[in-house]
């Protein structure tokens, strides 16, 4: 793929892995991205995972056609990026790695070496000159590893954004890209919204005609919306007016709750409702549709004097991730002692700037008429109808 006269796409398509990190559904794949400036100097923009070296070094040496590479910059030290370090500079013998101090740290400890003989450490505002193009440093600690850095290129206008901007999905299947870049968003980077907030102030100098993330597409349109997204969800403000319900059940009658709330919503002109079932689901979904919406719904059970494992999960997913700025409700459920209610509201105790529904549901085995009035308010709450 050409990007520009002289920028080059040599990154590779994931179709082999069903997990990503260990834990993220892929069902399109990944994308692991690498790039070449080919200027007077040569300079090769990261690597990718240990799984596509030969498939990688082809693409390297199509584009090259003979020439040897300068430069390897390395942007992030996660290995599905740097795992090719050390047979890259094994094949190139004079090249040079350009990375941040920590990274080379972690080049230690990932390859037994830092190159000590071949590395070019850099920093905050460091210039790498290539020939027409320059590449300018900015560090990015913790978007999402503290080692990260992106740079600049002045003469293209191009951003190379590391893990920022990236997506799941491999690049040759077609897809929405806000979806899958706000579950990517949530899942990997979504803790660091203060360290990304940072970063877009410092890229909001710049005249920026293209983004070349680490994961995902090439961004050379429309950046204004892409940026804005980031902006919105980095800063942890809602992006869209709606409910996410998520709900465990064990018997059912706390789905036939969550649904029947789903349903009074619907027909209150909610504009979404977003249902999730947290012990069949996609967690990393129902995560992302609880930061995508403004208010959010946890039905679950009382289970051993605690919550339902799956809400637990849930809950502690979305506190790590620095929950906040919205609306939240509960609905519990209990035979004998119900505590759900409580131990939901302990578990959030610490998240900023919640405002919890004056109407909430208690459901005391199976649901009541009591309960449906309980709902129909809840419902009428939500949708802004008190």
């Amino acid at each position: 793929m050409t990007i520009t006269n002289d920028i080059f796409y040599i990154g590779v398509n994931d179709h082999k892995s069903d997990l990503f990190e260990g834990q993220y559904i892929i069902p399109n794949g990944m994308a692991y991205n690498s790039y070449v400036i080919s200027d007077e100097k040569i300079a090769v923009m990261d690597t990718v995972d240990k799984n596509f070296r030969e498939e990688w070094l082809a693409n390297l040496s199509e584009v090259l056609s003979g020439r040897k590479p300068d430069y390897l910059v390395v942007h992030h030290m996660e290995p599905d990026h740097s795992a090719n370090i050390a047979a890259f500079m094994e094949l190139y013998p004079e090249a040079v790695i350009v990375a941040s101090a920590k990274a080379f740290t972690m080049m230690k400890n990932f390859f037994g070496t830092d190159f000590e003989d071949r590395k070019m450490v850099v920093g905050e505002g460091d210039a790498l000159e290539l020939g027409k193009h320059t590449l300018t440093f900015m560090t990015a600690p913790m978007v999402h590893w503290p080692e990260v850095v992106v740079s600049y290129d002045s003469a293209d206008k191009v951003l190379f954004s590391a893990d920022a901007f990236g997506k799941f999905g491999a690049l040759d299947t077609d897809e929405d890209w806000a979806c899958e870049a706000r579950r990517y968003y949530f899942g990997i980077v979504g803790k660091y919204g203060m360290q990304a907030q940072i970063l877009l102030k410092k890229a909001a100098g710049l005249d920026i005609k293209i983004i070349c993330p680490l994961h995902g597409p090439v961004l050379k349109e429309n950046l204004e919306y892409y940026i804005g997204l980031y902006n919105t969800w980095s800063s942890y403000s809602p992006e869209s007016e709606g409910v996410a319900i998520a709900y465990t059940s064990v018997y059912g009658h706390t789905k036939e709750a969550a649904e029947l709330l789903a349903e009074k919503l619907t027909e209150k002109g909610c504009p979404k409702v977003a249902v999730s079932d947290l012990a069949r689901c996609d967690m990393a979904e129902a995560i992302e549709d609880a930061f995508r919406y403004n208010k959010l719904v946890l039905a679950t059970t009382t289970y051993n004097g605690d919550i339902f494992p799956f809400m637990k999960e849930f809950i502690n997913h979305l506190t790590e991730s620095n929950f906040q700025n919205r609306t939240v409700a509960f609905i519990e459920n209990g035979s004998w002692a119900p505590a759900a209610a409580r131990v939901m509201g302990k578990m959030l105790e610490n998240s900023k700037n919640l405002t919890f529904a004056e109407n909430s549901v208690k459901i005391m085995s199976a649901l009541s008429e009591e309960n449906r009035s309980q709902i129909e308010a809840l419902a009428a709450e939500l949708a802004g109808d008190k």
